[in-house]
């Protein structure tokens, strides 16, 4: 490839909306442009890195004996109300009406349309196992979009679904595709962990995750300091070694006219936030006597959803009490107050509140605080449940150590669905024993698009992007200095420009006629790992200068060793 015949979009400044590294340097890179809220087209150098992981996917896919297929991105809107997931779903899911009046979705996951096809597809257990995968666009109407293509509304995803007879053939397909994820992310080069999951919306029982290693991930992961213990922040047990200590003062209600919470206790007023403690309004379940519900957790403290939902009096998925509601509970003109005592809701106490003494809360009184609260002296002390987010510092669950936490990216997930969907879309064979049986199913998942910000997280410096040879837009780049002026270097640049097209080198030459510092910038900025540099310096004694990314290093090669020394190095 040419300079002179190629799209370099690059840019010198960040765009002023950006705030992670990927983002910056894929809009600087020339690898995307924004088009619209969480919508990005993709340009030449995005699309060669694009295309190269596929390729790395699909061999890998293949080589287990999966079978790539395509499904619509429209999706009809029955199948997903048939699921019961255009609830779970809600708004982020994107709706059409064609000219008939018919309804769509735009898909951000496959499972209804894919059990569909297969339903009409298998009927025999002598098909099984089969195992289908697709490289596709999906979409989710994010709320929020954010961090480039890492949290965008349009997306690209490898999604693949296995369909078994047994739960023995589901497991063994799980762990070829934990493996074969493995071998994948080894290729690429990527820094990652794996970790089991939540299900979430997709549903089934056992799952994990590939989270990556990443300052601005979105995720955060959990470590101990003295195992090789890793679990999503989410599912990780908050452990409570303390002891609950006798009280030291008194109960006491106090006004604070210019305190409009309770966190401004803290920031205003200099009461220490460990002492504070907050109360969070929820559902209840339908079937329970009262309609809400009041949890209790340090206000230096985070609640976690995923616990609460687990709770068997808290609705699942969680809602919270709006204003409103709040205001049936407790006749106050704000909710800023809310607290435990004389509260007629019953209460989930969490761990860490359960051994506190002495502590803060609201009173139910528009400015009023309770201070100096003791559980079984000022309130009954019962219900007590992990309802918090892990902090640093923690004993790790595992009794050895404790937590640390780190940020990171979630570039995959995988699932065993089990009989979920099959028996919502009715998909049965006949087993050896000709009766029907309902088909157990497999899910698994990479994010390509999200992928390649990850990526980047982990492979740049000052200069720009330092992508890992198998995927990199180019391999090496040639930068001939003076070539519109100098003969000799524009000869010996375009013969060693076909010796490598000719060792099936990936190589871009920039033949612009530009200042060399301009090239250079330029080729460091989108990633390119091997650059080498002709000028007529350097002819006289038969060496060209290389540069490599990966240690920032400089030599000179003789001529007729180059080739040689550059496929050594790009290997």
């Amino acid at each position: 490839m040419r300079t002179s015949r190629y799209l370099l979009s690059t840019l010198r400044e960040n765009p002023a909306d950006t705030k992670i590294n990927s983002h910056q340097l894929m809009l600087r890179a020339g690898m995307i442009r924004k088009i619209s809220s969480g919508i990005y087209n993709w340009l030449p150098t995005g699309m060669r890195v694009l295309q190269k992981i596929k390729n790395i996917i699909r061999q890998e896919m293949n080589r287990i004996g999966a079978i790539e297929i395509s499904t619509t991105i429209i999706h009809p809107k029955h199948l997903w109300e048939k699921s019961n997931r255009l609830k779970e779903y809600g708004s982020e899911l994107m709706h059409l009406i064609d000219r008939n009046g018919r309804k769509f979705i735009l898909g951000p996951t496959n499972e209804e349309i894919i059990s569909s096809f297969i339903r009409n597809e298998i009927f025999s257990y002598k098909q099984l196992p089969l195992n289908v995968y697709q490289i596709q666009n999906k979409f989710r109407d994010e709320i929020r979009p954010r961090y480039g293509i890492m949290r965008c509304r349009e997306f690209i995803m490898k999604d693949a679904y296995s369909f078994h007879l047994d739960q023995e053939s589901l497991k063994n397909t799980y762990n070829i595709m934990l493996s074969t994820y493995k071998k994948i992310f080894k290729r690429i080069g990527l820094k990652y962990a794996i970790v089991p999951a939540y299900n979430g919306c997709i549903g089934g029982n056992i799952s994990h995750e590939f989270q990556v290693i990443a300052k601005n991930g979105e995720d955060q992961l959990v470590y101990s300091n003295a195992t090789d213990y890793t679990a999503k922040l989410e599912l990780v047990e908050a452990i409570c070694n303390d002891k609950r200590k006798l009280p030291k003062e008194n109960i006491r209600l106090i006004t604070f006219t210019d305190i409009n919470n309770i966190i401004e206790l803290n920031t205003k007023l200099n009461f220490p936030i460990h002492k504070i403690i907050k109360t969070i309004i929820v559902k209840a379940k339908k079937n329970y006597k009262y309609k809400f519900i009041a949890l209790l957790i340090r206000a230096d403290h985070e609640l976690n959803i995923i616990k609460a939902e687990q709770h068997p009096l808290i609705d699942n998925p969680i809602k919270f009490a709006s204003i409103e509601e709040i205001y049936s509970i407790v006749n106050i003109n704000t909710v800023n107050t809310i607290g435990p005592i004389n509260l007629p809701l019953p209460i989930i106490i969490d761990r860490t509140v359960a051994v506190m003494n002495d502590f803060i809360a609201g009173a139910n009184k528009d400015h009023a605080y309770y201070f100096g609260i003791n559980w079984e002296r000022d309130l009954p002390l019962s219900n007590i449940y992990d309802l918090r987010n892990v902090v640093d510092g923690d004993p790790s669950p595992n009794g050895i150590g404790t937590l640390q936490i780190k940020r990171s990216i979630e570039i995959a997930h995988i699932f065993q669905l089990g009989e979920k969907y099959s028996k919502i879309m009715d998909i049965k064979v006949k087993n050896n024993n000709k009766n029907n049986q309902f088909l157990l199913m497999g899910c698994y998942g990479i994010g390509i698009s999200r992928m390649i910000a990850a990526i980047i997280e982990q492979n740049y410096d000052t200069k720009g992007i330092i992508w890992p040879n198998i995927i990199a837009p180019f391999q090496l780049a040639i930068i001939p200095v003076n070539i519109h002026k100098s003969f000799y270097v524009k000869e010996l640049a375009e013969k060693i420009y076909n010796e490598l097209q000719l060792n099936n080198i990936d190589v871009i030459i920039d033949d612009r006629t530009e200042q060399i510092g301009v090239m250079l910038h330029d080729m460091e900025l989108i990633g390119i790992p091997h650059i080498i540099i002709i000028s007529e310096r350097y002819l006289d004694d038969k060496k060209i200068e290389y540069l490599c990314r990966y240690n920032a290093t400089k030599e000179l090669i003789n001529y007729d060793q180059l080739i040689n020394f550059l496929k050594k190095k790009i290997k």
